[in-house]
């Protein structure tokens, strides 16, 4: 019997809690200086995390391949998202609104957490070279976006094939849209501070619960309208495309994977493959 946690989830794990160390740092280590622009924010770790995170994901990936977990397929089925992710990123929209999230989400519910993680991680990577987007704030993005699969990936299957099954994915699909800016505002908050707003910045020295009142109200003035075009963004392109999507990604865990699914009703393929087995 496989252990309930592979090696690979446990890198994977291991990667989400430096993530959240990364985030919190400034928070248990105040910052030498608070700066009125964020540019520099996580300058002197921005490396030494994109690095970190990097080899993280690359030895998730060697476990997964170790344990069979994963396979040629699918790890070519994992660069094409992000290829394809990437260049939805391009596409322009009113606010916060990015394609680049309508992959990972599709393919943590449809793989799981492990993948939909790895999804979301490379998807940002790749499309941060394809547009330009590199700076100190990436190592923080791919975490965050791998968050965001992940969580796709924990969602449970309500009435698989029915539109509600779509419904309630685009009501997740919202929801992890503003996670995603709720929780990147936080690479650069901490290092920010206007005396003239101070009631919404942070400040050493603050307990948790003014430093939680402070960001609330910092995120309902700044980012609350910005990220809610976002979540509106990844709910329409799941309204729309959607099913045809995650009957193809389906279609592909099936074959690679040769396991019963929920959406099975036909059993294992390894009965109509059994060269395979």
């Amino acid at each position: 019997m496989k252990p309930s946690l592979s090696y690979a989830n446990l890198i994977l794990i291991l990667a989400s809690v430096l993530g959240a160390a990364a985030f919190l740092s400034p928070f248990v280590r105040p910052p030498e200086r608070q700066m009125a622009m964020n540019a520099m924010a996580h300058s002197g770790d921005a490396m030494l995390m994109l690095t970190l995170v990097s080899l993280l994901a690359l030895a998730a990936v060697a476990a997964g391949l170790q344990s069979r977990e994963m396979n040629s397929k699918t790890l070519a089925v994992l660069g094409a998202l992000a290829a394809v992710g990437a260049i939805l990123r391009l596409i322009p929209g009113p606010g916060g609104f990015s394609g680049v999230f309508f992959l990972p989400i599709m393919a943590g519910y449809a793989f799981g957490a492990q993948f939909g993680f790895l999804a979301g991680l490379v998807t940002l990577l790749a499309s941060a070279f394809l547009s330009g987007g590199v700076g100190p704030w990436l190592p923080y993005q791919m975490f965050a976006a791998g968050w965001v699969g992940a969580l796709a990936g924990l969602v449970p299957h309500i009435r698989p094939g029915t539109r509600w099954e779509m419904v309630l994915l685009a009501g997740v699909g919202l929801a992890l849209g503003l996670f995603y800016g709720m929780v990147m505002n936080l690479w650069f908050w901490p290092f920010v501070f206007q005396p003239q707003h101070a009631a919404m910045y942070w400040q050493p020295g603050q307990g948790p619960v003014a430093t939680l009142r402070a960001y609330a109200l910092f995120y309902v003035i700044t980012s609350l309208a910005w990220d809610a075009w976002r979540g509106i963004g990844n709910a329409a392109l799941i309204l729309v495309f959607g099913a045809p999507v995650l009957r193809l990604l389906q279609r592909y865990q099936k074959r690679f994977h040769f396991l019963q699914t929920p959406h099975d009703d036909q059993g294992s393929l390894l009965a109509e493959y059994p060269s395979l087995s």
